[in-house]
């Protein structure tokens, strides 16, 4: 068997750390994901985002102690002694600042959700990433859930349409959308595809409901709740029947099925998510911010180059 991935983690303020170096260094875990390590980190940390230095020195403690992670006072240090990094960074204004200190190591990189929060911002990324030929994965966990890929595998993204829904708070450092929204917007993409061209939201204190009008006509929407449950779902729309998925009834959880595209994703050098529908991600959800503020539809600009 191959040696294991030596992987940098960028950013110590997310659940997510502490969640995928348990998956990736216990061995006992029922859903071990095996082939990588966390072998070093750096904290980072958002000052003005109170979910960020409240979590910071925990999870920073479990890393070391618990995980034997090498903790360095840089991210270049990180990136100059590991073969992938894991940039996980709770705040996504961050994201283009911090890859541009490593992406020039070409370092395979996982970039947490969201993977930014301007359209500006991803596409300085992707092209930080084409100059230094840098492999790049973003997603939320839930786009790989396994209901919802074993629904996508049975019909091969032939949908109609689709509806998602689930949780979205607002948390007031990241826009609208981009703190919880972004979930359910990877799960519609992940139905529809890319090629997302106007987006519609009707917005009130309670509840989110946005529109996207795909290029061949298909519709698709995103169902955000700041009242009443807090599930995860979508329905998938075909020709013969809807279906019906629970992201939340599978045993093996959102977690573990990412780390396993992140590790492939690390190995290989290539991802399977195309970049343009990770930007377009963005700009969904950038356009539904406008739109929940207006009301009116807004266009998305095509993506070039990608």
């Amino acid at each position: 068997m191959s040696d294991p991935i030596r992987i940098g983690m960028i950013g110590l303020d997310t659940s997510h750390v502490t969640a995928f170096a348990k998956l990736l260094h216990d061995e006992n875990e029922e859903f071990h994901v095996p082939g990588g390590r966390v072998v070093a980190a750096y904290p980072g940390g958002s000052p003005d985002m109170e979910m960020s230095r409240d979590r910071l020195p925990g999870y920073t403690e479990t890393l070391r102690d618990q995980y034997g992670v090498i903790m360095e006072d840089s991210m270049e240090a990180v990136a100059d002694q590991c073969d992938a990094i894991l940039l996980e960074s709770v705040d996504g204004r961050v994201h283009r600042e911090q890859f541009a200190k490593v992406a020039p190591y070409g370092k395979p990189t996982f970039i947490d959700k969201p993977f930014a929060t301007s359209t500006a911002d991803a596409l300085e990324i992707a092209r930080l990433a084409r100059e230094y030929d840098v492999p790049l994965l973003s997603s939320s966990a839930l786009r790989y859930s396994d209901p919802l890929q074993a629904a996508i595998a049975e019909k091969g993204r032939q949908f109609i349409g689709a509806d998602c829904y689930g949780p979205m708070a607002l948390q007031p450092t990241q826009p609208g959308m981009f703190w919880y929204g972004v979930h359910m917007t990877d799960m519609l993409f992940a139905a529809l595809g890319a090629e997302c061209v106007q987006v519609r939201a009707v917005s009130n204190d309670y509840h989110d409901v946005i529109v996207g009008t795909w290029r061949d006509g298909r519709l698709g929407t995103v169902r955000g709740n700041r009242s009443g449950n807090r599930q995860f779902g979508a329905l998938l729309h075909g020709g013969d029947e809807t279906k019906w998925v629970d992201v939340a009834s599978a045993r093996r959880p959102f977690y573990a099925s990412l780390l396993e595209e992140i590790l492939a994703m690390f190995r290989t050098k290539e991802s399977n998510l195309p970049l343009k529908e990770t930007i377009q991600v963005v700009q969904f959800m950038e356009c539904a911010n406008q739109s929940r503020i207006t009301g009116k539809p807004v266009e998305l600009e095509e993506v070039h180059g990608l």
